[in-house]
């Protein structure tokens, strides 16, 4: 195999994200499998792995005359690892693999986000969200304030209105809601948690910040035109609102334990608090730890009282929706 023209692509050009390896099915592959058996290191490892990567090429060669797109790829990634490796002369990529290649990196882009997205709503889902959690929990030292939003009454809606009318609502409160993220926090974003449950993760807002901005979304939510979607229809909106992070409650507002899903748990302590209190509310901790409520319903008696119960580890929440 002669190394590649000088105008051929970049190897970077092409995915080389996973690990080399010589296990692929080649039984069908007639005169490979004995290179195919290099695993072992010999007395030049850059020659072992210019043959693996050769004999990867061959193979990938093979699938792609015989139309297996998806093992030829697995090959060509192969190869390309290799070549990475070490000083292992360039592989020679075929301009029809390199075409059917881009191809079904592009599919398998569109797979990943597909996977993440709430089909209904086309906002994020509970896997993104759990995703981005643990990486904001291994990389960010800073405390990330995340809202729990539910819509009051939702059941009652999709009862009254009908089901269709109900995916309209959680439609439209996407679009609130994401108005409000991308205001306070451009690489914040919302995802759908569960049925008409939302979590908004407001990255790099202060607390404060974070509890007038998701103050603004139930407003928003309340003050919205709904009879254009169904007459006489109202919809609100509680939300529970914790900042994750390190620091303990009652240091800034900052919940402790880290940032991911267990740490949710309450938050969503916070958001019964907010429902049980009358619903139509922002349920927060103020810096000495002390469960409050935001905007008009910071009025509401009784809020210490449920807050106590909420947090009681044997607490009910049965009928809470």
């Amino acid at each position: 195999m002669t190394p590649a023209p000088p105008d051929s692509p970049e190897l970077s050009e092409l995915p080389v994200d996973e690990p080399a390896a010589s296990t692929f099915d080649t039984a069908p592959i007639v005169g490979i499998d004995e290179a195919m058996r290099m695993d072992a290191p010999g007395d030049d490892p850059g020659a072992d792995r210019a043959t693996q990567a050769r004999a990867h090429e061959a193979a990938a060669e093979v699938l792609a005359d015989r139309g297996d797109w998806r093992r030829a790829y697995q090959h060509l990634r192969a190869a390309m690892a290799l070549v990475h490796l070490g000083e292992t002369p360039p592989v020679h990529v075929p301009e029809q693999l390199r075409r059917e290649v881009d191809r079904l990196r592009r599919e398998r882009a569109e797979a990943r986000e597909q996977s993440r997205r709430d089909s209904l709503t086309a906002t994020w889902n509970r896997r993104y969200l759990d995703e981005r959690l643990s990486t904001l929990r291994d990389e960010s030292p800073e405390a990330v304030c995340v809202a729990l939003v539910d819509v009051d009454h939702f059941k009652l809606v999709n009862d009254t209105y009908g089901h269709a009318v109900g995916d309209s609502v959680l439609r439209s409160l996407v679009t609130l809601m994401r108005d409000g993220v991308d205001g306070l926090a451009p690489d914040g974003f919302c995802a759908r948690y569960g049925g008409e449950e939302f979590a908004l993760v407001l990255t790099g807002a202060s607390p404060e910040n974070a509890v007038q901005a998701c103050e603004a979304i139930r407003a928003r939510v309340e003050e919205h035109d709904w009879a254009a979607t169904a007459a006489d229809l109202r919809v609100t909106v509680s939300v529970g609102l914790g900042c994750l992070g390190a620091e303990a409650p009652g240091e800034g507002g900052v919940e402790a334990g880290g940032v991911g899903t267990g740490a949710l748990d309450r938050v969503d302590e916070l958001l019964y608090v907010a429902k049980r209190t009358g619903r139509n509310a922002v349920a927060f901790r103020d810096p000495a730890g002390r469960v409050r409520l935001a905007g008009p319903a910071s009025g509401r008696r009784g809020v210490d009282a449920v807050a106590r119960a909420v947090c009681e580890p044997d607490r009910s929440r049965v009928g809470d929706h």
